[in-house]
Parts: structure tokens; C-alpha cells; sequence
């Protein structure tokens, strides 16, 4: 899934290198990048997953730094899209229904700290409005049992993680973390947004 290596986080679209198109790109938080990364590989019209950290005052921080709980940043996972193919709007659907827990604050499974706390970065005044909205519907509809607590934030910087770190969970399927806490969300994805989902060599 690496098409491309993209920076530059001040633009509503980016140039994709290999053909020359456009792209909008959205920021989410919700727990451990691997799976959040791993929901969005599979979703049709994402061209680019990449684990990250973001919200954080450290510039270019590592894993451990992260994982000290002492930067600000969250395990965040950034998402080129193609708006022909799917919106923004339908994104934030696969990241409150399939990619992470609303409701749960600085957690996710057995991840606890916050740097595992769930956050929509936007990165435009339009994301913003469509990402407030949708909370704001969700939570009218009273579509989970607790409070909603994922937070709604402007992105100041992305910061790409490590290079083990991207595409960890198609490179270790077999691993009991990835087992347990990730592969059923693809198959949530692809049972709750049967249009949407894309099967990826090794599903």
C-alpha cells in the first residue's frame, strides 16, 4: 500500500507522484495505528494508509517517545483518499463503526495511555464542520450505549512512524495481537460496508 511517500500538511489535496492526480487527505487517532491502518488499507478509494503520530508537541518523535506518554502525540494514521470514490463523510462512518470505540477515552482494547486516545484531526474548515456534524448526528441518534469522547482537533503536523510500523498488520497476519484485536475489524468492515470493502492479498 505505499504508492507514495507525501508531506506537507497545509493543502486540501496533494499531488499523487506516480500519476499526477489529486487527493484529499484525513487524519484519524483511534488506539494502535496497526489496526486503524489495516481498516483503511481495505477500504475502496484509499490510496495511501500511513501510521503516525500526531497532536503532540515533539517534532519528528520516535515510537518509544510517543510510548512514554510525555510528547501529546497520538498513534494516528493518515489517509489519502479519492473523493470520487469515497467521501470524507463515509470515512468518519468506517472510523466510528468499524476502527476504533467512541466511547472509550484514552483506550483501545488492550491499549491504555494517550497516546492511544481516539481524535478526528482536521485539516480544513470543511472537514471540521463535516466531522462536528457527524458526531453531533451520532450521538442525537444515541448510536452507542456512552458518552462519545473522541475528540475533534485541527492537525497541526503529521509525523510518519517508523518503517516497521507501516502495513504491520498485512505483513504479520499470523501474530496474536493482530489475530485478536485487528482481523475482526476488517471482517466488521467488510460485513457493516459491503460496497466499501476491498479484499487485499492475504484476506
Amino acid at each position: 500500500m505505499r504508492l507514495a511517500r507525501w508531506i506537507g500538511m497545509g493543502t486540501v489535496a496533494v499531488a499523487l507522484a506516480r500519476t499526477g492526480r489529486t487527493e484529499e487527505v484525513a487524519v484519524f487517532a483511534g488506539g494502535c495505528f496497526w489496526g486503524v491502518e489495516s481498516v483503511f488499507e481495505h477500504v475502496r478509494g484509499v490510496r495511501v494508509a500511513e501510521s503516525g503520530y500526531a497532536g503532540g508537541s515533539l517534532a519528528s518523535p520516535s515510537y518509544e517517545q510517543v510510548g512514554s506518554g510525555t510528547t501529546g502525540h497520538a498513534e494516528s494514521v493518515r489517509v489519502a483518499f479519492d473523493p470520487a470514490v469515497i467521501s470524507y463523510r463515509q470515512l468518519l462512518e468506517v472510523f466510528f463503526t468499524v476502527a476504533h470505540d467512541p466511547t472509550s477515552r484514552d483506550r483501545q482494547g488492550p491499549d491504555a495511555g494517550a497516546e492511544y486516545r481516539a481524535i478526528v484531526f482536521y485539516r480544513t474548515e470543511a472537514q471540521r464542520q463535516a466531522a462536528e456534524t457527524y458526531v453531533r448526528e451520532i450521538t442525537a441518534a444515541k448510536r452507542f450505549p456512552a458518552l462519545i469522547v473522541t475528540e475533534v482537533r485541527a492537525l497541526p503536523v503529521f509525523y510518519p512512524a517508523e518503517a516497521y510500523h507501516q502495513d504491520y498488520a498485512a505483513r504479520h497476519p499470523d501474530q496474536g495481537y493482530i489475530v485478536v484485536n485487528d482481523r475482526p475489524k476488517i471482517e466488521h468492515l467488510r460485513r457493516a460496508f459491503p460496497t466499501l470493502f476491498r479484499a487485499l492479498p492475504g484476506d
